[in-house]
């Protein structure tokens, strides 16, 4: 059971046998959030109420009544009284609980979420960043979504549950009501292929399970399709005059970090917290090119200087960039959708509710529309999701496109949106360029259109040798759709635009990766082909500096791959400096630097080759307790490099493929095997 939360006064004014039921509320206060609960609403109906006054204090059972107007459901002297408390009961409620970074478990979760309610099912959708998990015992039924990332790591959100999560809820007593659902974003259909086969069986497996669950059946009427929601936000416009004295004051780091706080907490509709907060602004100081021009290949060395304040990080450390968007881009969306960038907006929930709980927050100041898309709206990078081509379709007036847009948002549709939007990688702009009828509220496009995420990357510098600074190795990205479409990263080729002599600011966090910082005694084994050995410039430098300063250091060696020798070898120089004269890489120091250079050659040559050529020197530091740190790409890498690894071991070590398997896992349980894979 569970009371809906409210603001009255102090409980002391209750009777006991109510205080028993938990917080209470005024029936002012309800009838905003619950009144009426019509059959098909998403809200969990109340099965009982608690009614309070000077001559009546009393249970009063609702029943399972299609209405539950509390002027209806109760008698009239006891409706009008000012103090109830609505008992919920959560058999009767869905828990969705998602863990994401791409968005895709987001998109799975609301979809579900969407078929839920139709079938009026009450449903919960939350992310496990906000759920506390000492609550999950008082769930009935609960609905975990999660996505992998790189290799096919689970999302940070996800790890505390993702490994043990079966086996786990089972030790508690929890029942599995169907098997995992395991979709592929990859798949001609993209995840959704097995999204909805997953979904029909979902339905009747909890049905059997509980059928109060659904009230209306599992059968969805045309009717139920057919009907939109209102959007999740309300947005407040605010003339010139009332904007300008709720506005900060001119355009300062300040003031821009407001800005960005600010934008994003309207987004989420979540209150501001520091991970909203950028922990630095930066300016490029270098952009230098590090692979030969016209090699079909553009990799960029960036250094970057601390505006704000002072950085702290450490080798192995991942940088997050908020990117910027293309002027002429923000103009196009602008004109399209018939928005004036020069208004100001105040945007927060539509749910009564969240605007309790989240409190009054900083969303009351205005931001000027242009600069709130700018900040959180990816309009020219990221592609759509399903739901936005049938929301589409409602604002659709010339009847070929309505037709278009709900069947793309149809399962028969499925595969030609996948082939149109997914494998064409068409942009939120684009699309709507696509259908000039459709005619969007704009609360509708700030709720549907893909967030501007930050991008990560891993750090190839040592603040220890770089004050102050922080460098990346970033290869810009771009590719040809199926349709001869020219594509490009959005963060990396902003990147690429930027002048050093200008001053750009760029919103930056720093967080821990997957490489924790080594000791200087940790002997280190190093594989990053690529743009991997990111993570590594920064190692190695760090333990020439404390090898400079006559700390004890252990030896390093690294294993770097590319394609030819000529065009993308990467800190070429950097390498081969510290491999020779006593340096931390050189073999006199017991360490070694090895390429590979896979197209010199018709015998393609990866990694995993010089590591085998190697295998006396790699299994004397496994046995001095060498760590392992695996960089690069998640295609095949990092399972050729652990199979080399696997056959190094069982050859050197004289046992068997099983056995060299087991050993090797217990090395990364101990924390001596460390692998950072992005796609």
């Amino acid at each position: 059971m569970e009371a809906c939360k409210g603001s009255l006064g102090p409980s002391e004014d209750w009777p006991s046998s109510a205080k028993a039921e938990g917080p209470f509320t005024s029936m002012r206060h309800c009838f905003v959030r619950l009144s009426p609960i019509v059959e098909n609403s998403p809200l969990l109906p109340p099965v009982g109420v608690w009614v309070v006054s000077e001559s009546h204090c009393g249970y009063h059972p609702l029943g399972l009544a299609s209405d539950h107007r509390l002027d209806k459901l109760l008698p009239h002297q006891l409706a009008n009284q000012t103090r109830y408390i609505l008992v919920m009961d959560k058999s009767r409620e869905l828990l969705i609980l998602y863990a994401t970074e791409t968005g895709n478990a987001l998109d799975a979760s609301e979809r579900i979420g969407r078929e839920a309610e139709r079938r009026a099912c009450p449903v919960r959708i939350v992310s496990l960043d906000e759920f506390d998990p000492s609550s999950l015992p008082s769930e009935k039924f609960v609905i975990f979504v999660v996505s992998t990332t790189g290799q096919g790591d689970t999302p940070n959100p996800m790890k505390f549950v993702a490994k043990k999560l079966d086996k786990r809820l089972a030790d508690l007593g929890g029942t599995s009501i169907i098997e995992k659902g395991l979709g592929d974003d990859q798949h001609p259909s993209g995840y959704e292929g097995a999204l909805d086969r997953w979904m029909s069986s979902l339905w009747s497996m909890l049905y059997k399970e509980n059928p109060r669950l659904f009230p209306k059946g599992l059968d969805i009427s045309a009717s139920d399709i057919r009907m939109l929601d209102q959007p999740k936000l309300h947005i407040s416009y605010l003339d010139l005059d009332e904007a300008y004295l709720k506005s900060p004051a001119g355009i300062d780091l300040k003031s821009l970090e407001k800005e960005i706080v600010r934008s994003r907490s309207m987004l989420s509709g979540k209150k501001s917290s520091d991970m909203s907060k950028p922990d630095c602004f930066l300016k490029m100081v270098k952009n230098h090119p590090i692979s030969r021009t016209g090699c079909g290949k553009d990799v960029r060395h960036f250094e970057f200087a601390a505006l704000s304040s002072t950085i702290e990080y450490e080798v192995g450390d991942v940088l997050e960039i908020l990117p910027g968007q293309s002027p002429e881009a923000i103009d196009a969306f602008m004109k399209r959708c018939n928005l004036n960038p020069e208004s100001y907006i105040v945007i927060a929930p539509r749910n009564k509710e969240d605007n309790l709980e989240n409190g009054e927050r900083a969303l009351n100041v205005p931001i000027k529309l242009r600069r709130f898309v700018e900040l959180t709206m990816d309009i020219a990078s990221a592609s759509p999701r399903r739901y936005f081509f049938e929301v589409m379709s409602f604002f659709a007036t010339a009847e070929h496109e309505k037709e278009r847009l709900l069947y793309f948002a149809s399962p028969e549709g499925r595969d030609d949106l996948y082939q149109y939007n997914q494998k064409e990688r068409r942009t939120v702009l684009e699309v709507l360029e696509d259908f000039p009828s459709v005619n969007m509220p704009f609360e509708w496009l700030v709720q549907l259109i893909p967030p501007l995420k930050t991008r990560a990357f891993s750090i190839s510098s040592s603040l220890l040798v770089h004050p102050n600074q922080v460098h990346l190795t970033v290869s810009i990205v771009s590719w040809t759709t199926p349709f001869k479409r020219k594509r490009t990263g959005l963060c990396s080729n902003w990147l690429a635009s930027l002048d050093p002599h200008q001053r750009v600011c760029i919103p930056a966090w720093f967080h821990k990766g997957s490489l924790p910082a080594p000791e200087p005694s940790l002997p280190l084994i190093l594989i990053g082909p690529g743009t991997g050995c990111a993570p590594f410039r920064g190692f190695v430098e760090e333990r020439a500096l404390e090898a400079s300063k006559s700390i004890p250091t252990a030896p390093i060696v690294f294993f770097f791959g590319c394609w030819n020798e000529q065009n993308d070898f990467l800190y070429r120089d950097f390498w081969i400096s510290h491999s020779q004269n006593g340096g931390v890489l050189s073999e006199e120091k017991g360490g070694g630097f090895y390429v590979a250079f896979s197209r010199d050659q018709p015998q393609k040559v990866y990694v995993q080759h010089k590591m085998k050529e190697q295998s006396v020197k790699i299994w004397d530091l496994l046995s001095k307790g060498a760590a392992v740190y695996v960089a690069g790409s998640s295609n095949n890498m990092p399972a050729d490099v652990l199979a080399a690894f696997e056959e190094i071991v069982a050859a050197e070590g004289g046992v068997s493929r099983e056995a060299a398997v087991r050993w090797l896992r217990m090395l990364e349980k101990g924390g001596k095997y460390h692998v950072e894979a992005w796609a």
